[in-house]
């Protein structure tokens, strides 16, 4: 099943993601074709990351949270609230 993960970053957490940005591209980059869509989430001016959005295949809602809690971004405190929901792909078709 598919998973999408919305990962809200704590406030002025700038430093923190960059800090450990390569670290999280290699780990999501690990999953392979896991991975349907990943990127930062924008503030309204569209200048700045303040979160990710990721849609992950995992086998339980197990398999996702230990996936969500080993991103190096979890690992270092970069998120203020993180919400996982099962996700079904309409369009395009899969």
């Amino acid at each position: 099943m598919k998973y999408v993960l919305v990962c809200e970053d704590r406030n002025d957490s700038l430093e923190l993601r960059l800090a450990n940005r390569e670290k999280h591209l290699a780990f999501i980059g690990g999953l392979g074709d896991r991975v349907s869509l990943a990127g930062p989430m924008l503030s309204d001016d569209g200048e700045r990351m303040v979160g990710s959005v990721l849609i992950i295949e995992a086998d339980s809602p197990e398999e996702i949270r230990q996936i969500a809690d080993s991103d190096p971004y979890a690992q270092a405190g970069l998120f203020d609230k993180v919400t996982i929901r099962p996700f079904r792909q309409v369009i395009p078709g899969s």
